[in-house]
């Protein structure tokens, strides 16, 4: 008894003199914490996807920044807890520790879609909310999908019917011969099975596919296929520092085919520079579309980092923003709140011409996307900017869904 009445008058003396602590206005290290909202972000910062990785990173650091200068959320500030996703065994065992040890309120970010699924089986296990920003197979909306993910990202759906329709406007489809390469993982399996399913319903022939593994630099091999083939229309199905590799080669090897490819992201077109960039490609956003919200994001990211955001630090700092309005207009933290709200259909600024929204059935995000194709020569301002934007798909006067996958092609079991 002596023993415990010791430790109980400790626990009272010690509680006494933190009460004096905080009185004197020196808030204690535990309360401090506690009063932050932490969030959790994982992402690729090495290997094929690093450089993607590395702007959204950029982009998810100028938004939390941004959102704690306006004073946060319900009056708390935000703590970002970043991560490099690796692979997707790293990127699960990272997820559980963050949500165990940190104490996160929701996991944000990923690019690959492999690491993307085993980071939504840990946020499911958790009964928190994991937000995809870059990983596009269409199985973690359908097959895969569960009540905890969500999806910022577009679809591999979304990118197809997008440049689908640019190349039905150039002749590139009907009666034309494609040859596939083709990223050798999940994502790119995925994309070119849907590339596969829009060419066979708009009467083209695929002709050759080669499977890419994601470490490879040389590309000769499947650049003497294809010259064997003689194809209309070369299509790249690859991913990350694949695509800069391939750009560059195939303008080395001074091929006459067409090329238009379904995966993209602009930094890897800027990777490869303006002399080599050819094509017709799909992107989610761009740093020329011209809204208030977007131009004032470009010019702060310009500022901090000498240069203009691409798609991937556009959709990391858009998911932070999203989660933010989130929880403050839920007044909430909670999970199952604010799944709700996202589920009614709440709307969100991401910068650009019209609002997104998600899906309840999915939990996609519905928005606009664009094409891209190479200015004329002389037209760029900088070595950023050799990228021409396309109009927005769909147009004003359609509705968002129809680039997306529907319940009978993407079933999805919430």
């Amino acid at each position: 008894m002596k023993d415990v009445s010791h430790a109980r008058r400790r626990l009272v003396m010690a509680g006494s003199a933190v009460g004096a602590i905080s009185a004197m206005g020196f808030p204690t290290i535990v309360k401090a914490q506690s009063d932050k909202i932490r969030i959790g972000h994982v992402t690729p910062l090495t290997g094929f996807l690093g450089p993607l990785g590395e702007y959204g990173t950029m982009g998810i650091k100028q938004a939390i920044d941004e959102v704690n200068k306006a004073g946060g959320v319900m009056g708390r500030q935000l703590e970002l807890i970043t991560e490099d996703s690796v692979n997707p065994a790293t990127a699960a065992s990272k997820a559980q520790r963050m949500f165990e040890r940190d104490g996160v309120t929701c996991l944000l970010g990923e690019i690959n879609s492999a690491a993307g699924l085993a980071i939504s089986q840990v946020a499911a296990r958790n009964q928190k909310i994991f937000i995809n920003t870059g990983g596009n197979s269409d199985e973690l909306r359908g097959k895969s999908c569960n009540k905890f993910m969500f999806h910022l990202e577009c679809a591999n759906s979304m990118y197809v019917n997008t440049c689908g329709r640019a190349l039905l406007q150039q002749g590139m489809v009907k009666g034309k011969k494609w040859y596939f390469l083709t990223a050798d993982y999940a994502f790119g399996h995925d994309l070119t099975r849907v590339a596969r399913n829009f060419l066979a319903a708009q009467g083209g022939e695929v002709v050759g596919e080669d499977k890419v593994p994601t470490d490879a630099t040389d590309y000769s091999a499947y650049l003497l296929k294809i010259r064997q083939a003689k194809p209309d229309v070369v299509i790249s199905n690859l991913a990350g520092t694949q695509i800069t590799s391939f750009m560059k080669q195939y303008s080395e090897y001074g091929l006459p085919f067409s090329v238009a490819g379904f995966g993209f992201d602009t930094a890897l077109a800027w990777g490869a520079g303006a002399d080599n960039f050819v094509g017709t490609w799909p992107v989610p956003w761009h740093h020329d579309i011209n809204t208030p919200t977007a131009k004032a994001f470009v010019a702060e990211f310009v500022k901090r980092y000498g240069k203009p955001p691409e798609n991937q630090a556009w959709g990391d700092h858009v998911v932070l923003k999203v989660v933010a309005q989130a929880m403050t207009e839920t007044k909430s933290t909670d999970t199952l709140k604010l799944i709700d709200y996202f589920e009614k259909g709440a709307q969100f600024d991401i910068l650009k011409g019209r609002k997104g929204y998600f899906r309840s059935w999915d939990h996609q995000l519905m928005q606009e996307m664009y094409t891209m194709s190479p200015k004329k020569k002389g037209a760029a301002k900088d070595k950023w900017d050799f990228l021409q934007l396309g109009a927005s798909v769909p147009s004003a006067n359609e509705s968002l869904e129809i680039i997306a996958p529907t319940r009978q092609e993407n079933n999805c079991t919430l």
